[in-house]
């Protein structure tokens, strides 16, 4: 099958590679075109059993001159503007039939409205949760899509190469893909500061406790096993103290739309709300409110106050 894959940062470019191992042909579109080019050069150097060919494309608008049709235009791109603009520059060039499939991080509401958009147009939408990361290519991508039956089928020779057996789902109508996978990455923050806290503990133990192990240990029919056990595991073996990391925690954006998606629908979601706190905590080396508490305690009961090197304002 013919797809185009837009925009080749990690994912992307991933998700283009396992698409052209199961035999697809994949335009390559990326805002720095040279890195198209690379990825086109490194799949025709090195084709698997079933290699489909990629051709790198320059400009964004002659995507869908390089594909037969109905065509299947399918974006990694950031989500907000940057995923609107390619859309706004491709319509002109895409006819009825044609299915624009997002794959990136978008918020289900926008999906809503480009597929209404779109739809004027004759051209179909599908919004696609992707989950699986690095470890997507050699595994395969959990895929959550959303968007109109036909479109679904039109596409799902391509969501059949990106997945594992039983990996993609037909989650529903326009934005439920993208809305499953928002609630999908708010467990994800409550599963990653749940295992956080406790390891947190389990180092502040009275004993020596060899981490890496205990987490191995876990996954072998424990009730909290799971692949972020693996991964903890993994991360212990290579660095015990993770000293090597900075304790500094991004988050996507749909974390805080999972919350807000709770507090709309007035679902209590206390464990996912706190974890999205907590990373932002995490970006504050020197907590302004934590010196209030410490001030607050000194205030009112004479409790010992630390202060930092170089006076009220830190200088030094």
């Amino acid at each position: 099958m013919d797809v185009a894959m837009l925009g080749l940062g990690r994912m992307g470019a991933n998700m283009a590679r396992r698409l052209l191992r199961g035999g697809h042909r994949v335009v390559l579109w990326n805002r720095t075109y040279e890195r198209a080019v690379e990825l086109a050069r490194e799949s025709a150097g090195a084709p698997g059993a079933d290699g489909g060919r990629a051709e790198a494309v320059r400009e964004l608008a002659d995507v869908p001159r390089a594909l037969p049709a109905p065509r299947s235009v399918w974006l990694m791109l950031p989500h907000g503007a940057p995923t609107d603009a390619a859309i706004d520059t491709l319509v002109p060039h895409l006819e009825a039939g044609d299915v624009v499939i997002d794959g990136g991080n978008s918020f289900y509401k926008d999906d809503i409205a480009r597929a209404e958009r779109l739809a004027q147009y004759g051209i179909r939408y599908l919004d696609v949760g992707t989950s699986g990361g690095v470890w997507g290519l050699e595994q395969g991508y959990c895929l959550m899509v959303g968007g109109e039956r036909v479109a679904f089928e039109q596409a799902e020779a391509l969501l059949r190469t990106l997945a594992p057996a039983g990996g993609y789902v037909h989650a529903g109508g326009s934005g439920a893909g993208h809305f499953v996978k928002m609630v999908h990455n708010g467990i994800e923050y409550g599963l990653m500061q749940a295992y956080a806290e406790g390891f947190e503990i389990l180092r502040a133990a009275p004993w020596p406790l060899d981490l890496a192990a205990i987490a191995a240990v876990w996954n072998q029919g424990s009730v909290v096993r799971s692949w972020l056990l693996e991964l903890v595991a993994d991360a212990f073996r290579k660095d015990a103290d993770l000293a090597g990391i900075e304790g500094y925690v991004e988050d996507t954006g749909e974390g805080r739309w999972t919350v807000s998606q709770a507090i709309e629908a007035a679902v209590p979601a206390p464990v996912i709300a706190l974890s999205l706190f907590a990373r932002f905590r995490s970006r504050q080396p020197d907590s302004f409110g934590a010196r209030v508490l410490a001030a607050l305690r000194n205030e009112f009961g004479g409790h010992a106050v630390r202060v930092r090197e170089g006076g009220p304002d830190g200088a030094s």
